[in-house]
């Protein structure tokens, strides 16, 4: 005999209150319970309709990203909004044909799909590039661009940034940039881990106390934690205000490492001009040529830490920068907090930065790389049973 959807109880098949849905006839105890279910149907039906088409995603999807890893609560949500998938054998199986709408992977509780959840609290996005002519960094020159005006007005007493060694061809080497000639000189990426907290708490040291911070989100991360943290350095941070710029990053390599695969290829570090990381490859920019090598081959070369880190997008940071999502030679700006905002605007207006509101697709591509940080974690962040 069927069951009522709502109340649960058994009713007979001739009850008198019954619905079609989805090509599927259900049977109620009452009028109540029915209304309640068409109004739930309906319900899920708006949601359906309110998941752009080019977002809608199939239970295939749920099933690699989810399911298979082990990763899914048991907690229902996809079989409690959608009629093709049950629980069957502790897990969610499709049990009629799949129609792509999208709301089991979007109401999973383990899936990350709002902008918020992939690339962190925001004001605005833009699109921007350096106006100034001599400045040459990576993609648009963004960074330095609006250090560029917040020294030369005097907003900050200096900038904690990162420049190549003298010694040691790309190799990233912290430094306190006071000057505007500094800064040139710190212009463009490096993918290396660099030490950039002890040039900040050099310059705190030192009674400089507004200080902008450049940094990827692992570096973010400890300039915040040391400004909340209850445990020591309050004598030094409470005299200090530090703008947080952060840099997109999806992985570092060991400096040694990038070293001795550049070398095996035939070519000099110090011959090198720029380095890009760009689609899955790894661009080194020669006077000669471009040289480009699958990101795959450095895979032994990438620093552990990254394997853990789920922030792309600098989410602590004031402001974030990164290559993703605008075209060649510009830069995706996030605003974040309201300092950042009027900073970031301010160089606008002052004309050091040509800036646009970041289109819709563009952001799409970054939140598209931001997911790809965010799950990676469900391969490698698991616990282990323990035998003694």
């Amino acid at each position: 005999m069927p069951i009522d959807p709502i109340c649960k109880k058994i009713v007979p098949d001739d009850t008198p209150y019954s619905t079609d849905y989805g090509g599927k006839k259900y049977h109620f105890c009452s009028d109540w319970c029915q209304v309640k279910f068409e109004h739930l149907e309906k319900s899920v039906i708006r949601m359906r309709r309110a998941i752009p088409e080019k977002e809608r995603i199939g239970f295939g999807k749920l099933r690699k990203d989810i399911i298979k890893p082990g990763i899914c609560t048991l907690c229902g949500a996809c079989s409690a909004t959608c009629e093709s998938v049950a629980i069957k054998n502790e897990q969610p199986t499709l049990v009629a044909k799949c129609t792509g709408c999208g709301v089991c992977y979007n109401q999973c509780p383990r899936t990350i799909t709002t902008e918020e959840g992939l690339v962190g609290k925001m004001r605005l996005a833009y699109r921007a590039r350096s106006a100034l002519p001599d400045v040459k960094g990576q993609d648009g020159g963004v960074v330095t661009a609006m250090l560029a005006y917040a020294l030369e007005e005097g907003l900050i007493d200096c900038a904690i940034v990162t420049k190549k060694s003298d010694e040691e061809p790309w190799k990233p080497v912290p430094m306190i940039a006071r000057t505007y000639e500094d800064l040139l000189e710190s212009s463009g990426s490096m993918y290396s881990h660099s030490m950039t907290m002890n040039a900040l708490m050099s310059a705190i040291k030192q009674g400089l106390r507004s200080i902008a911070f450049v940094g990827p989100s692992c570096n973010i991360d400890a300039v915040t934690k040391m400004q909340k943290s209850p445990y020591g350095f309050l004598n030094l941070f409470m005299r200090a205000n530090i703008l947080k710029m952060g840099l997109f990053c999806m992985d570092t390599f060991q400096y040694e490492g990038i070293k001795e695969f550049v070398e095996s290829k035939n070519i000099r570090l110090e011959d090198i001009e720029s380095m890009k990381i760009r689609k899955g490859q790894f661009e080194f920019q020669t006077p000669e040529e471009l040289k480009v090598y699958s990101l795959d081959e450095f895979d032994i070369y990438r620093s552990s830490s990254c394997k853990y880190c789920s922030d792309m997008a600098s989410e602590n940071a004031d402001i974030s920068f990164g290559g993703v999502g605008t075209p060649k030679d510009w830069t995706t700006v996030i605003a974040r907090t309201g300092l950042g905002y009027e900073l970031y605007n301010e160089a606008v207006d002052s004309g050091y930065i040509d800036s646009y509101l970041l289109k819709k697709e563009e952001m799409k591509r970054a939140t598209n790389l931001a997911r790809m940080k965010k799950i990676q974690m469900y391969s490698v962040n698991r616990r282990e049973k323990k035998c003694d």
